[in-house]
């Protein structure tokens, strides 16, 4: 049994891993096409381009993970099938139950290296793509208005015109209100540099302090200026929710949590990250469903397209579920883990109802 074991598991890698590279290729190209308006912009070059698409693969490997397994898994399944050695290894006395356990030890594995590189690789890789690509652009790194970046910091409203890839703030404007929302200080500086420790020099600040019969104004060379808000905070913004680290997502939350904000997207993002490498387990077991029982080529075609359809289908839904979650404020576990558990109920649905065949 070890022997037919370790033979499957290999055939089942060899055509996920095939698949994967393949996916990753047609990514890339998709990558390369959407870079090239921007060759020649400052300093990004086709060598700095094709790194910057080189460091976003890690992120596609990891969204395309559950598609590859499938699809891996059906090719593997189907040559076996085709070859008639799946014939063989049933008559040899292998029953379904025992081949969908080795899916399941190949789907873990695969959930595993999943889990590795949107938690230790991916988030790294965007965040190195997207610096590379500002440096050499000249670029800023995310604004979410035309004003800049807005950030709420206890009783402080604050607001970034510009920040630069070395953690330089630029066009700072700080509003202070009191416990009853009365604006009380409003401070602007040209450039804040970061000190550590959540210290920030900022430069040439004008302040203005509003007291209830006049304006007191006051201007300053520079100011030490203590705050939350820290590099690592703000560096957060260079990546989606969904290709941050779990770790990362939870101070993310907790920050915006502290300053009465709302959590959704990121609540559904880290959840989703917990749950989704899940979704190889799901796609290695609806695989196996799909897999011919005979050596019929109407039949091997029909049922391969067919699985690659609803691995398809899953990878849009996992995201339309997302989409709608974040609209409507669903349960963030609800929204994360009802696709996978779908999928995982129909394939040994799919399974049990082969085996009683």
């Amino acid at each position: 049994m070890s022997t037919i074991r370790n033979y499957l598991l290999s055939r089942f890698f060899g055509s996920t891993l095939f698949t994967l590279a393949c996916l990753l290729g047609l990514f890339g190209f998709f990558d390369i096409v959407q870079e090239v308006p921007d060759l020649g912009k400052g300093s990004y070059t086709t060598a700095s381009m094709l790194l910057h698409v080189l460091l976003l693969a890690p992120g596609h490997a990891y969204e395309l993970m559950p598609l590859s397994v499938l699809i891996g898994a059906l090719v593997a399944m189907s040559q076996l099938s085709n070859n008639a050695e799946y014939t063989v290894i049933r008559t040899f006395g292998v029953s379904l139950g025992q081949i969908a356990r080795i899916k399941l030890l190949f789907g873990l594995i695969m959930a595993l290296l999943a889990l590795a590189l949107g938690e230790f690789v991916s988030p790294h890789s965007e965040q190195l793509a997207e610096k590379l690509k500002l440096q050499a652009t000249h670029s800023l790194i995310a604004q979410e208005f035309r004003s800049g970046l807005w950030v709420k910091d206890d009783n402080n409203i604050i607001n970034v015109r510009e920040m630069m890839p070395d953690n330089t703030l630029l066009g700072i404007h700080i509003y202070t209100y009191d416990k009853d929302y009365q604006l009380i200080r409003s401070e602007a500086a040209d450039r804040a540099l970061y000190q550590g420790d959540g210290n920030w020099q900022l430069e040439n600040v004008r302040s203005s302090s509003l007291q209830p019969d006049h304006v007191s104004t006051s201007h300053q060379a520079q100011r030490q200026w203590k705050s939350v808000l820290q590099p690592d905070i703000l560096s957060v913004l260079l990546v989606v929710p969904e290709q941050m680290s779990a770790l990362d997502l939870l101070t993310y939350i907790e920050h915006l949590r502290n300053n009465q904000q709302k959590t959704q997207r990121y609540d559904i993002a880290l959840w989703g990250k917990l749950f989704y490498p899940l979704a190889c387990l799901s796609m290695a077991l609806v695989a196996l469903a799909f897999t011919p029982a005979q050596r019929r080529h109407n039949d091997l075609g029909s049922k391969l397209f067919t699985g690659i359809f609803l691995g398809i289908g899953f990878h849009f839904c996992n995201r339309l579920f997302s989409h709608l979650g974040l609209l409507y404020d669903w349960n963030a576990i609800l929204v994360a883990t009802l696709p996978t558990a779908l999928f995982l109920l129909a394939g040994t649905w799919a399974i049990l109802r082969q085996e009683k065949r």
